[in-house]
């Protein structure tokens, strides 16, 4: 147990210094292309917003391409929305570089969907270490599933608090079987509500969702603190009904990774499905690891002074209480 706690507190001593807007979720840019007639396309660009301001990337067309309307803006709670029809000369957009001016200096990434009239449909994930984007190449279906899987991947293993509640509850289970079943309660949970929300059958405002979230974090402190003091609880005997109730309420936030996109509807089942396979897959990762590294180290043997052996439970319930506060304040208008 001494290595667990060693390597809790290492793990939480680092995510406390990460600030409260990386346990936000890093929302992607999005532009769809639609291609309406012979050298003519709609195109509808979707940057996010981060403390009310848009990022600050620009999207550039090559010289052959001339707006046939101008950009239409509207305003949305966390992104601006444009859209405009544009006309090419030549052979439209085939051959042609699109570019993302600015991507470069953000952590953001760009979701392109090209929509060709004889029914083709390309799905690419730009980042900001290639800011553009080549028409020239023909994708695959498995191209696109790769795209919304190594989103769903990516969206769980930059989400800090997602991973930390995670993380709290490999301390509260005392057994293999109890680890399966709680893991595998919060993985159904997320499921349910990640289709749900994304299908748009449920809605949950953004801020209320932050900040339950960061409740369930402070929720797991002084349980992990009672597991350390020999005593017990509802949750400690049953971690994994606790761990699908919050894991319905993480499975919202989850949503927002794929409906901020603004997907047409047709082709948000296959989206979903990928998308949710890659949350699978970097949450199993993410436990693996954790598991790998108590392997390696079981053979040494740690004592620490029992202030120490608590102060990572108490940093716990901290970051959740600090990411609660934080994100009531913002809820209610206050500055983040």
């Amino acid at each position: 147990m001494s290595l667990w706690r060693l390597l809790f507190g290492v793990v939480v001593a680092a995510v406390a210094f990460v600030s409260s807007a990386v346990a936000h979720e890093i929302r992607p840019a999005y532009l769809q292309i639609d291609e309406m007639a012979a050298k003519r396309y709609k195109v509808v660009w979707r940057t996010p917003m981060l403390s009310g301001m848009r990022l600050p990337i620009v999207l550039r067309f090559p010289e052959s391409v001339r707006n046939v309307t101008g950009p239409a803006e509207r305003d949305l709670p966390d992104s601006l929305v444009q859209t405009r029809v544009i006309e090419t000369d030549g052979g439209g957009l085939a051959g042609e570089r699109v570019e993302f001016v600015g991507l470069q200096a953000t952590i953001t990434d760009v979701l392109v969907r090209v929509h060709l009239l004889d029914g083709t449909v390309e799905t690419t994930m730009i980042h900001p270490s290639e800011p553009w984007i080549d028409f020239a190449a023909t994708r695959s279906p498995l191209a696109a599933a790769r795209v919304y899987f190594v989103s769903g991947f990516q969206h769980i293993l930059l989400g800090i608090d997602h991973l930390l509640f995670v993380f709290g509850l490999l301390f509260i289970v005392r057994s293999r079987w109890m680890l399966v079943k709680t893991i595998t309660a919060f993985t159904v949970a997320h499921s349910i509500t990640l289709a749900v929300a994304t299908l748009g059958k449920v809605e949950i405002p953004a801020l209320p969702l932050n900040a339950m979230i960061a409740l369930s974090i402070l929720f797991l402190g002084p349980e992990i603190v009672r597991v350390w003091r020999g005593q017990t609880s509802f949750t400690i005997r049953h971690p994994w009904i606790v761990s699908f109730a919050f894991g319905l309420l993480h499975g919202f936030g989850f949503a927002s990774g794929l409906t901020s996109l603004g997907l047409p509807q047709g082709d948000i089942p296959f989206a979903l499905l990928m998308f949710n396979l890659g949350v699978e897959a970097g949450q199993l990762a993410f436990v693996g690891l954790i598991l790998l590294m108590i392997a390696a180290l079981k053979s040494i043997e740690i004592r620490l002074p029992r202030g120490l052996e608590l102060m990572p439970a108490y940093v716990v319930g901290m970051l959740g209480a600090y990411w609660t506060v934080d994100r009531i304040v913002v809820m209610f208008g206050g500055v983040a």
